[in-house]
This record gives C-alpha cells, structure tokens and sequence, in this order.
C-alpha cells in the first residue's frame, strides 16, 4: 500500500537559522577585540608583541579545546553541548569589559587581559565542531555543503559588519588638567552588550532546537525520511516532493555517492557516554592530517584580517571624528575582507554541492575548490604585498579583501569535507581539523608580532616579510587538497558508518 504524498516540512532550515546566528555571534565577539585593539594598545601601553600574545591567546585557546568540545557534542549531543559553551564565552566577553590597567602595577591588565582572551576562546572553540554535528543529524548528505558555507556566509558577514558596529558605538569624553585637554576613549561597554546577545541565544535555542529530527515535534514523516535517507546510499528521486513507499534508487549525480562508496547509514541516537571513537583510526588517518594542515595554513594566513589589518591601515590614514568620510572608509576597510568572504562562503557551499549533483563525484567536487580557491588566494596575497606601501590604501585593501574572497570559497567544501569523512564522528573530526587551523593561526598572531619587533627600525621590510610568508602557506594550502579524497571515510571497513 502506498503511503500518502506528504511534503517535507522545512525545519532542518531553522536549525540552519539557528547556526547561522550563531556564526554571527562567534565574529561579533572575536572581530570586535581586533577592532578595538589599537585603544586597548595605547590605553594599557601595549608593544606589538604583545598584542601578539593577546590575539594569540585566543587562537591557542580556541585550537587546544576544539577536539575536547567536538567530543562532548559527539557524546551529548549539540543542544546540550552548545547551550553550556555559549554561556562560557559569553561571560568571557563581557568580563573583557572589566579589565582596567594599574598605573602601579600595569603587568597585571597584560597577564588578566591575556588569560580572558584565553579563556574566551576555551568556549568559542566548540561552535562549529558541534554546528556540525548537528548538521550531521539535520541535513541530508546533498545539501551539507550549502549548509556550511551558509553558515560561514553569516559568520564571515557578521565579522565584516562588526567595525562599524564597533567603531559606532565608541565615543570619547575629554578630562581637562592643569596641563592639556586628554581624550578618552571608552569601548568596554561593547562586550557588555555583545555577552548579553549570546544569552538571549541561548535561551531562544533551548527551547526550540532537538539533537534529532525524531525528536522535534514540527517535523513531519516526509522530511524525516528526507533526512534519514539522505545518510544513505540510498535517496528518493523526488527529493524536493512526496515521500511514498517502494523508495526508488537515485542516481550519483542527485547522492554524489558513486559505486564503491562506503554506504552512510541513519545516526542513531545519542547514547551519552557510550560513542566509543576510534582515536587509532584518526591518528593514523592521511586523509585528516592532510585537511587538518591544509586548514593551518590557510588560517595562518587569514588571521590577519580579525587581528592586525585595522591597525595597519589606522597607521596609513588619518581618521577624522565618528561619521565623517574618513571615518566611514576606515570602517569599510576594515570589514572589507569579511564582507567579499561571506558572499564566497555561501557561493563555494553552493557550487561544490552542485558539482556532486551534477557529476557524482564528490572527490574533485571538494578537491576542485580547494585548490583553485587557495591558489588564487595566494596570486592576490602577493599583488597586495606589491601595493601595500602606496599612500592611498584602497588598492592593498581590495587585493586582501579578493584574497579573502578565494580562502572563502574554500569554506563550504573543507566544512562538508569533515563531515564527509568523520560521519558520526564528524564533532571530533571537524574539532581536529578547526583545532589545527587555529593553530595556524595562534602562530601566525605569534610570528607576525616578533617579525614585527625585529624589524621594528623598518616597518616596511617586517611587512613584506610577513607577506611573503602568508602567500607561501596558502600555496602550501593548494597543494594539501590535492592530496585529500573526501570519499574516504576514517571509518571506512568497520561498519560504523552512522
């Protein structure tokens, strides 16, 4: 008996909803303290190193505590998992606001400021290894690659609106002295107002979002189906339409699953502290490593848009008071980089899944953009080297913000990528992957502040030295993807393919 035409409800789309705001959240609270970093320099008296260990704070947070959160959302579940990180770094961020240095004893702002930076990226680290986890449960195979780079998309466009939300919400008062007239600029209260939107998160996520489709009463039985079935190697013609009985077989193009692929069964509910990971298998698996240093380097070289590129064109430009014309530019230059980059989040998501539809192969379908993405990212990287010097700094902050376009078209198939090959473990595999990454990163922050120092006679020469570095690793980054194939699980062989 055939079983009525029914159509899919579309809740999978509020959880992407959910996820995107998120991802908002993640850029607003990280990108504000690089924009906010020039003051922070000059009112605690800061040297560019640092700065470097402060920005570094965060990124080596952020990357040590990636797999250990990713694990806890494999074992317990997204909800539970998230709705406890956010609370964390929303905290963090707003006891940022309340760090004050001490004419007596100034070291001691540097050593608070360095370990709440630390600990605020304790939590960020767990948002997107548990985003996709939840992904894993909510998203058929076919449409996960959109899903990130939409997800990636709002991050990337929150970062790139953050200076002007920032720089909006700064003001100054003037002390007068027996001497002078001191201005005084005051930025704690944006980390106040940042930490309470993450809470209000929170609160609205617990009690709409389930860790399973099964689970959450505005799903029907057809997307259900729709989502079940899209784990497997096995997926109804009609997936847009009607589910009914007697599931026809789909084709490569419309599964990107090709003859020999391993089969990607329906997840099974979370048994909380049950999930045993094959630690072995991952240690020993090229196929992770291979995207885990793709990842370092490509974040090697792009954590310069959230930590050091507003000052280097605040040190090129003289700013006029809030809302004048050098004002505004600033505040685009700024954001620049982010906003092409959430444009290409969400391009790359899109083109990499309609690739596997349209071919079935899901090996150069993540592999293509990869590559192309990162190779063009490091053409741009060294033709703003070569302009970063002129007096008008437009055309180095278009060249970067192009660059930033082609790291990002990269997102949407590096995210899907560990969800390709982790499946159920794809918490723990896209926390190694991020975890690596932002080891990249943390480096990066590290290295670009003491280069930075040693050339400190010639600011000029550190830069192009700096530059050179950051185009070599996004080359690197190329060559990596040549060598990753997201048809191969870390599960493969042992029938643990949830």
């Amino acid at each position: 008996m055939n079983i009525p035409a029914e159509k899919p409800t579309n809740v999978r789309y509020g959880v992407l909803g959910f996820a995107c705001v998120l991802s908002m959240v993640t850029y607003l609270d990280r990108v504000c303290f690089g924009t906010v970093a020039p003051f922070v320099q000059t009112e605690f008296g800061l040297k560019s190193e640092d700065m470097g260990w402060i920005f570094g704070a965060f990124t080596l947070a952020y990357a040590t505590f990636e797999v250990p959160t990713g694990w806890l959302g494999d074992v317990f579940g997204p909800r539970k998992t998230l709705i406890r990180i956010v609370l964390w770094w929303s905290t963090f961020t707003a006891l940022t606001g309340l760090i004050f240095p001490t004419p007596t004893l100034p070291v001691l702002a540097f050593y608070a400021m360095l370990a709440v930076r630390f600990l605020f990226g304790v939590g960020e680290a767990g948002a997107y290894p548990n985003i996709a986890r939840a992904f894993h449960n909510w998203f058929p195979f076919h449409e996960r690659g959109f899903a990130k780079g939409t997800v990636w998309m709002a991050g990337r466009l929150a970062g790139g609106v953050t200076p002007f939300i920032v720089l909006a919400l700064l003001y100054e008062t003037h002390i007068a002295d027996n001497v002078a007239i001191h201005t005084e600029t005051h930025w704690r209260h944006i980390f106040w107002v940042f930490g309470v939107i993450g809470i209000v998160w929170c609160i609205a996520f617990y009690f709409w979002f389930r860790d399973l489709p099964r689970e959450h009463p505005q799903v029907n039985d057809a997307e259900r189906a729709l989502i079940e079935l899209g784990h497997t190697a096995v997926v109804p013609e009609a997936l847009p339409g009607a589910i009914q009985a007697g599931l026809p077989k789909a084709s490569p193009r419309e599964t990107g699953i090709r003859e020999g692929d391993s089969p990607l069964l329906v997840p099974p509910p979370h048994e909380e502290g049950r999930l045993k990971v094959p630690w072995g298998k991952l240690i020993r698996s090229p196929n992770l490593w291979l995207i885990c240093m793709m990842y370092f380097c490509a974040s090697y070289g792009w954590y310069f848009n959230i930590t050091y590129l507003p000052g280097f064109i605040k040190d090129r430009m003289e700013i006029g008071d809030k809302w004048t014309s050098s004002w505004w530019q600033y505040s685009l230059m700024a954001g620049l980089p982010l906003l092409f980059g959430s444009l290409a989040c969400i391009v790359g998501g899109f083109m990499t899944d309609s690739f596997i539809k349209r071919t079935g192969n899901r090996k150069w379908g993540r592999r293509l953009f990869g590559v192309g993405g990162h190779g063009l990212c490091a053409v741009f990287y060294f033709f703003g080297m070569l302009v970063m010097n002129f007096e008008n700094p437009w055309p180095f902050v278009l060249l970067i913000a192009t660059a930033t376009f082609w790291n990002d078209m990269t997102m949407g198939a590096a995210w899907a990528s560990c969800i390709d090959i982790g499946r159920r473990f794809s918490g723990i595999v896209s926390g190694c992957m991020n975890t690596i990454g932002n080891l990249g990163g943390f480096a990066a922050n590290i290295c670009t502040g003491y280069i930075l120092k040693y050339y400190a006679a010639d600011l000029k020469h550190a830069w192009v030295v700096n530059f050179l570095i950051f185009t070599g690793v996004y080359v690197m980054a190329a060559l990596l993807w040549m060598g990753f194939d997201a048809t191969k699980p870390i599960d493969e062989g042992d029938g643990a393919g949830h």
